[in-house]
């Protein structure tokens, strides 16, 4: 059980992650604070998720854990649904294949409570794998806070990061949009558009250790595209926008383009909120559209930022 308004919201979508999800649960039983409830969003799920999770429900594990099934939708849609149940301060997304280490709620509560306020829209802090190295790069010594869409141009913060954030802020920009039969739908161009109104804080605690899967989302960039086109225009198009850093705007745009062509969507100028920008990306994108056809599915080199363990970080809290 736990207290009925804790501060802090999990919450994990899963689909078909009965072999994993248990290590999560694990890991949230074995948090130093207590002051969390977990939101478990199934979506859709053929194997025993269901029956994994019964059993936890009726456990005195300290917290409050609430279980929702619906139909297979993809991750956009869970994080849809999960944010209907969530009432809290403060949400962060754990994966079902991820887990939080032992002080992840402690230290993502305290430092909130030291430096949160209606400014940010939530906090950012680091992923590691299971031996200890952190995912990418770390944040700049002395930097509190940013925008997310500073994190690689002017920072040089690369590859995954935890973020944390307020449900009220969030709710303001939800849902992400759901097309008919595409279940890939990436979540962060969301996160940039809260850039126009927010900050972030962010540090180099690390509130999360991640374990990738041959089929997550993560590691099958073109899964992404190919199974999903009209959501991947629609970030795109929206990114284009929301972005202000040229360089970043003209990916946004070959991505967008090459879309397009998997679509069949031969309107995509006239549907593009820069349409100056994606005709002179229009080349740039068949190109990358026939890299992407002919690369491995797994292409995206998870491992290669493998440069600091976590233990070698020097506080700043």
């Amino acid at each position: 059980m736990g207290k009925t308004n804790p501060t802090l919201a999990v919450f994990t979508p899963a689909y078909n992650r009965a072999h994993t999800i248990g290590r999560t649960y694990e890991s949230l039983c074995r948090q130093i604070s207590k002051d969390f409830k977990w939101v478990i969003v199934d979506d859709g799920s053929s194997d025993n998720t269901e029956d994994l999770v019964k059993p936890w429900l009726e456990a005195d594990n300290g917290f409050v854990i609430e279980y929702y099934k619906k139909e297979n939708g993809g991750m956009h849609t869970a994080h849809n649904e999960a944010y209907k149940h969530i009432d809290t301060e403060l949400a962060v997304c754990i994966d079902s294949d991820d887990w939080m280490p032992d002080n992840g709620v402690e230290l993502i509560i305290s430092r909130w409570r030291k430096y949160g306020n209606d400014k940010y829209a939530g906090m950012i802090g680091l992923d590691i794998f299971e031996d200890g190295y952190v995912v990418g790069t770390c944040f700049p010594k002395g930097l509190h806070e940013c925008k997310t869409y500073e994190m690689e141009p002017k920072y040089g913060v690369v590859c995954d990061k935890k973020y944390v954030y307020r449900p009220e802020v969030i709710k303001k920009y939800l849902p992400y949009p759901v097309f008919p039969g595409e279940r890939y739908g990436l979540v962060n161009w969301l996160y940039q558009k809260m850039d126009g109104d927010y900050d972030m804080l962010c540090s180099n605690d690390v509130y999360c250790v991640v374990e990738y899967q041959a089929d997550g989302l993560s590691v099958n960039v073109f899964n992404q595209h190919k199974q999903s086109p009209r959501t991947r225009m629609y970030e795109c198009n929206e990114m284009m926008v929301d972005i202000p850093y040229f360089k970043e705007k003209v990916k946004q745009a070959m991505q967008y383009v090459s879309c397009a062509i998997l679509a069949g969507d031969w309107g995509y100028i006239s549907k593009a909120h820069k349409k100056a920008l994606v005709l002179v990306a229009t080349p740039f994108g068949i190109a990358y559209n026939i890299y992407l056809r002919f690369k491995k599915v797994r292409d995206v080199d998870i491992e290669g930022g493998k440069v600091i363990m976590a233990k070698d970080i020097e506080s700043e809290n």
